[in-house]
């Protein structure tokens, strides 16, 4: 695979220590099924990237707002830096809080005919929280993902939920922020600044083209590109911590 650009540099600030966050939400958390979710614990900071049980996760909604807005469909893939388990993949539709509207439909496709007889997301908590359990969340866009599943859990348990993730966007953001981006002159000229949207940043890798907005590719599509980052930009032996938030 073809490398491009000086390995960007880490945060200077330290790693969040998520394995005294998850001690700490053990002993706090009220409902069993998140409570077994934070005893399975976490990786510490430095464990090397080829050591991480790495999970990608994407969400599905009917809006960009959290709080107004509802999840519609979730796709995990469990892998490592050298393989993904697809066969271990999982996926629900879900019927979600808030209406379907147009909009979302057109982005999915996902109808009120296929959500008529789905579970309400509270009825497969226990086995998403389950397939969670022990693993460093891999998402393109962490606002999204993190946002909707915490908002979610609040909603149906009462509590909030935390957990690690790896933002494939923003590692993107930080090469992108170490290279020289379009000043207004540039612009005039037509350059544009460097999109790291999820299908134009695995363009770049040589990564293929998958159906965008369907939960469980775009699911894969994240770790795939996690793999392509970390073989372009970092090593196996990089510390989870230099990557997660």
């Amino acid at each position: 695979m073809k490398r491009f650009g000086a390995r960007p540099k880490a945060a200077r600030t330290a790693p969040a220590d998520w394995q005294k966050i998850f001690t700490q939400l053990a002993q706090t958390a009220q409902d069993p099924r998140l409570a077994a979710f934070y005893r399975a614990g976490a990786v510490a900071a430095d464990t090397p990237l080829e050591q991480v049980p790495l999970m990608a996760l994407d969400v599905e909604t009917t809006g960009l707002d959290c709080t107004r807005h509802s999840i519609v469909s979730l796709g995990l893939v469990p892998f490592n830096l050298m393989r993904i388990r697809c066969g271990q993949a999982l996926y629900w539709v879900v019927k979600p809080v808030s209406e379907l509207s147009s909009e979302s439909v057109t982005f999915h496709h996902i109808t009120h005919s296929d959500i008529r007889d789905a579970p309400r997301l509270t009825t497969i908590l226990g086995e998403l929280l389950t397939a969670m359990a022990g693993k460093v969340l891999v998402v393109h866009y962490r606002t999204l993902e993190r946002g909707f599943l915490d908002q979610a859990v609040r909603q149906h348990l009462g509590e909030a939920l935390h957990f690690p993730v790896i933002d494939t966007m923003e590692l993107e953001a930080r090469l992108h922020r170490s290279q020289r981006q379009p000043g207004w002159l540039d612009r005039l000229r037509g350059r544009q600044p460097t999109s790291i949207r999820l299908a134009d940043s695995r363009l770049r890798y040589g990564l293929p083209l998958y159906q965008a907005h369907h939960a469980l590719t775009d699911a894969l599509a994240t770790a795939e590109l996690l793999q392509a980052q970390v073989a372009s930009h970092y090593s196996a032996n990089t510390p989870v911590g230099e990557l997660w938030s």
